[in-house]
Formats: structure tokens, C-alpha cells, sequence
């Protein structure tokens, strides 16, 4: 008879239990991580990437002397640029009240294919403003305007920069428009004009350089893809000056761009900035700060910037937006030649208040004999400050370019 499963003694006929199969968890984990490593020392080692993947943008750099930049590394007669964007935390990018990044072009232009597009900010209003810089290769129009004598180009890596002849003649010197008297008006007050923010624009650029009289000075911004439209300004003859963007006290959500000046860089990181920018065109008679409300109060520094420029002939414009500014002392420190604007004719870029600016420009000309206004590359500034320049000599007022409105302050 069966034996009544109910009456059996427990714990008889049990199952045998498989034995529990364990996987060495830390041994896998060790060995994914190790895996991994291999792959990305192997990756480091054999790629070909000098920047570890950081964006860069390659600019070539056409000297106007037709003598081009030998890049590092790079095949012979091949210029080339590497201009890499501030890294995060590193700062690198921008000011003061009113002062904007350069005005914006009105339309949209072609970008050339393979080019970088850089955004520049407004901290002000909140606009954005893209500018390009041109890919390697990319259609730059031919340097145009008088030829640059070689012996006023020092070659360096990141392109031709300025610097003074073994003769002893400054780039500020040789670059200058000469003054053409008002005849029968020996004493005729000067007003000295700028135009900023050009370069960025083709299209407001070449308006400017047609309308405006060659005493206007120009000022390019460093970040145009046309090279040749700088020797265009000179051709027409204007005197032209390379905008420095500096930092502003709302820096960086007040951006003028790549290649900022800043207070919390060393002077010699600061210096190597200014190399860059300075290597983007030629043929200019000195610098005007773009923004810079906090960079130029700030002599520790301001000065390595300025004693820069006096070492390679040049003269320097304060923009006149930061009234704090210490450029005038420390340019006569460095007999640097020095001049700041006294008017900014559009701060309200309407026909009436643009014409009501030019006209207390004219009278602090008459008060002091001379007096210097900067305005923005705006259509509505060109056409009335063209209109304004036409009736100026019969007023007794002569215009000039601005090398002959500098000063050079007695050191304190």
C-alpha cells in the first residue's frame, strides 16, 4: 500500500538544489573600466587633434606687403591662423553704458561655406550680433588701397604686425592722411571724426568709404571676413584704426567678442591678445578701446596694453564712454601719442539728436580749437554727418584725420 504522503516524515525525499552560480561582479566592472581606459589612451595617442577637442576657428591671413606668415608646422607659403576661443572658465569675451558691440550688418550677407560664425552680445539690449570668420581657403577680396612697406610688418605666427622701421619712421607716421588746409582760413578750428564698428558689414562699410570725406577716420572691428576692405579705406583716403574689444563692467553678459581684454588675465596673456587682433588687417595708424569700461580704469591692466602700442608706433583713441578712464595718464607715462573722444554723435541715433551732437561738436571745437566725435557705422549717422562734413569749411571748420588730433600728455 502507499505510504500516505500526510504520515511521511517531514524533510524525506527532498529535492537537491542546483548550486548558485556567482558571477565575479567587481572583477567584470574592473575590467569594462580597464577596457575603456586602453581605448581612450590609444585614442589620445593616435589622434590628431593639438587642441583635445576644443572648437577652433582657422583663419588665413593675407599680408598687405605680399610677404604671407609661415604657420608652425605648415607647408612653405601657406598662412595660416589658429584662433582658439577661450576655454570655459577662462574668460575671453567683453561694455561700459551705451556702448555697444559694433553695429550689425542690415541684411544678411552669404557666408562663405567652411566659415566660423561668432556671436556677439549685447549685454544692453540683449541683441545678438554674428559675425564670420572666414574658413582656410575662403574668397577673401585682394588687399586693396596703397601698398605696406614690408619694413613695417614684423612676420609672426599668427600673422604680420605691426612694428617701427629700422629707420626710426612709425606705422602712425607712414599710414597718415596729410591735412589739406581751408584756403584763405589759416585758422580754421579742426574737428576730428570716427566712424566705429566697420568691417563687419560689406555693405555699411562701402557706404561709408563712398559717402564720407577721406578726413573721416575709420575704424574696422577685428572681426570681418573682408581683408581687402580696410585697403579700400586707405585707397579712398581715410585714416583707419583697429578697435580693441576691452572689458566692460557687465562683462561677460556685455560680449564685444573673441580675444577680449581682460583685468583678471596677465599682462602677458593680454599681450599675446592683442597680437592676435592685431594680425587681422594692416595699414592702421594706431588703437581705439571697443567698450571697455572696466579695462581701461584699470591701470595694472591697461598699462602693458598701451606701452605695446607706443613699442610698435602706434597711437591710441579712448572712445570717451568710460569716464573713469586712466589712458590719458598712462599714455603720457609712455609718450604714447594719445586722443579721446569729446562728443559721441549718435548715443540717440535719431536725424535730430544726431545733428544737435555735430553741432556741440563744432562749438567745444571753437571753444578749445579742436575736438574729436565718434560715431557708429549707422546709416542714418553716415548720411547726416556726410551732410554735416559738405557745409563744414565754409563754416570756418576743417576736418582731419586723427593723427592730427593726438596729444602727447606731459607724464605726472
Amino acid at each position: 500500500m502507499a505510504t500516505d504522503d500526510l504520515s511521511a516524515p517531514l524533510g524525506q525525499h527532498r529535492r537537491k538544489r542546483r548550486a548558485a552560480i556567482r558571477l565575479p561582479v567587481p572583477q567584470i566592472v574592473a575590467g569594462v573600466l580597464a577596457l575603456f581606459l586602453a581605448i581612450f589612451v590609444v585614442w589620445a595617442v593616435m589622434g590628431d587633434n593639438p587642441f583635445g577637442g576644443e572648437p577652433v576657428a582657422v583663419v588665413p591671413i593675407q599680408s598687405q606687403a605680399g610677404a604671407p606668415a609661415k604657420a608652425a608646422g605648415g607647408e612653405k607659403n601657406q598662412p595660416v591662423a589658429v584662433a582658439k576661443p577661450p576655454a570655459p572658465g577662462e574668460p575671453g569675451r567683453s561694455d561700459g553704458p551705451g556702448r555697444g558691440p559694433p553695429a550689425a550688418a542690415q541684411g544678411k550677407e552669404a557666408i562663405p561655406p567652411g566659415s566660423t560664425t561668432v556671436n556677439i552680445i549685447n549685454g544692453t539690449t540683449g541683441t545678438r550680433q554674428e559675425v564670420v570668420i572666414p574658413a582656410p581657403g575662403g574668397s577673401l577680396a585682394p588687399p586693396l588701397g596703397p601698398k605696406i612697406d614690408p619694413k613695417f610688418l614684423e612676420m609672426t605666427p599668427l600673422g604680420p604686425l605691426p612694428k617701427i622701421a629700422a629707420d626710426g619712421v612709425r606705422p602712425a607716421d607712414a599710414f597718415a592722411q596729410p591735412v589739406t588746409p581751408i584756403p584763405g582760413k589759416p585758422d580754421a578750428v579742426r574737428v576730428a571724426l570716427i566712424i566705429e564698428g566697420l568691417g563687419v558689414s560689406a555693405k555699411d562699410t562701402a557706404e561709408a568709404i563712398a559717402k564720407l570725406p577721406g578726413a573721416v577716420t575709420l575704424a574696422f572691428v577685428p572681426y570681418g571676413s573682408d581683408a581687402g576692405l580696410a585697403g579700400r579705406a586707405r585707397a579712398a583716403g581715410h585714416e583707419i584704426l583697429l578697435e580693441v574689444p576691452m572689458e566692460p563692467f557687465d562683462y561677460p553678459d556685455n560680449d564685444p567678442g573673441p580675444q577680449t581684454l581682460l583685468t583678471s588675465l596677465a599682462p602677458q596673456q593680454n599681450v599675446d591678445r592683442l597680437h592676435w587682433l592685431m594680425a587681422r588687417f594692416q595699414g592702421y595708424v594706431g588703437l581705439i578701446s571697443m567698450m571697455g569700461a572696466r579695462f581701461t580704469a584699470s591701470e595694472q591692466a591697461f598699462a602693458p596694453v598701451l606701452q605695446e602700442a607706443e613699442k610698435r608706433g602706434l597711437i591710441f583713441v579712448d572712445n570717451g564712454s568710460n569716464p573713469r578712464s586712466v589712458a590719458g595718464r598712462v599714455a603720457g607715462a609712455n609718450n604714447l601719442p594719445f586722443a579721446k573722444a569729446d562728443v559721441t554723435i549718435d548715443a540717440v541715433p535719431t536725424a535730430d539728436e544726431i545733428d544737435h551732437a555735430l553741432a556741440g561738436l563744432e562749438m567745444a571745437a571753437r571753444q578749445h580749437r579742436l575736438a574729436v566725435g565718434v560715431a557708429s557705422a549707422l546709416p542714418v549717422s553716415i548720411a547726416h554727418i556726410a551732410k554735416w562734413a559738405k557745409s563744414a569749411a565754409s563754416r570756418g571748420v576743417l576736418l582731419v584725420p586723427i593723427t592730427a588730433a593726438v596729444t602727447k600728455e606731459k607724464q605726472s
